[in-house]
């Protein structure tokens, strides 16, 4: 067996313009999704799957995500005065050790490669996960957790990967497909958002990957490609040309686009009705607005 994958890329160097104005001052991976920041659900997922080492590319503006791993002696010391043990226990799921998390700046937006190769130098020698915050994943396992026992058997690289309808797939890096064994898919190479007569298939990347080291020396001899960035499909496609396999994974959850505002929403409302101090609330208010004149609510948005 090769080596664990115990180290973990998190690239939240975005600006998160889609959701300004909030994201002017509030990193969009701190927005919460009921009561818990975008990012702790992916960490949370990480440490289910054995990741020790967390690593953060990050950008200016960010100082909000760092602060949200720190302790807080005030707030928790409030709390343990008021016997608010529940409270203190979910605050503890939000700190991290200390030299357990390291936080590298990406200075220029050059895309998804460039940000995982800035952190070449904490990956070092070894197989590593690249985990996308806004690709939020409701599984019953965590998404990384199936990934990596899925790779403790084949070695190589993997791929998190999910049908998209056709006219979808511009929006994402697509598989083409060389042998389809259901849950593992061995794959002949990739393709960044093509055109939907050139897909090779609707099989899409999604934002979960466990990748070789060879992958950072790869993305040190790429250019610019789609849309004038580097990006990290390039980067694992040569790995096929080298000889090394690569694997997509259907993984069993539904994944949430939490980068588009209309994701975030639908994410938000399934996890709120996952929950059963939430469910009957939100459930009613939902049956509510959909059996009342439509219009009153629309005006609300429109006014807003």
């Amino acid at each position: 067996m090769g080596k664990k994958v115990t180290k973990a890329i998190f690239p939240v160097a975005g600006l998160g313009t889609r959701f300004l104005p909030a994201t002017k001052s509030v990193p969009k991976e701190i927005m919460t999704l009921v009561d818990r920041p975008l990012v702790q659900y992916a960490i949370d997922e990480a440490r289910a799957a054995g990741i020790k080492e967390f690593i953060f590319v990050t950008s200016r503006g960010k100082g909000a995500l760092e602060d949200y791993f720190d302790h807080s002696p005030v707030l928790e010391q409030e709390l343990r005065s008021k016997g608010k043990t529940e409270l203190l226990e979910i605050l503890k799921n939000t700190n991290m050790d200390s030299g357990a998390i390291a936080y590298i700046r990406q200075h220029k937006a050059l895309g998804l490669g460039h940000a995982v190769w800035c952190a070449r130098r904490l990956i070092g020698d070894e197989p590593f996960a690249v985990m996308l915050p806004d690709d939020v994943i409701a599984a019953d396992k965590p998404c990384l957790q199936q990934m990596v026992e899925a790779y403790n058997e084949t070695g190589g690289n993997m791929v998190a990967a999910m049908e998209v309808a056709p006219d979808r797939v511009s929006s994402y890096g697509v598989l083409d497909v060389a042998d389809d064994q259901g849950e593992l898919v061995k794959i002949r190479g990739m393709v960044e958002k093509p055109k939907a007569e050139d897909a090779p298939s609707n099989l899409a990347v999604i934002g979960r990957y466990i990748l070789s080291p060879n992958v950072l020396r790869n993305l040190n001899q790429l250019k610019s490609g789609s849309g004038g960035e580097i990006q990290l499909t390039d980067a694992i496609a040569a790995e096929l040309t080298q000889g090394h396999d690569v694997y997509g994974y259907r993984f069993k959850g539904q994944r949430f686009d939490c980068g588009s505002k209309s994701g975030f929403l639908q994410a938000t409302v399934s996890f709120g009705l996952a929950r059963e101090d939430l469910r009957d609330d939100l459930h009613g208010y939902l049956q509510d607005i959909m059996s009342v004149d439509k219009t009153a609510h629309y005006g609300l948005a429109k006014a807003s």
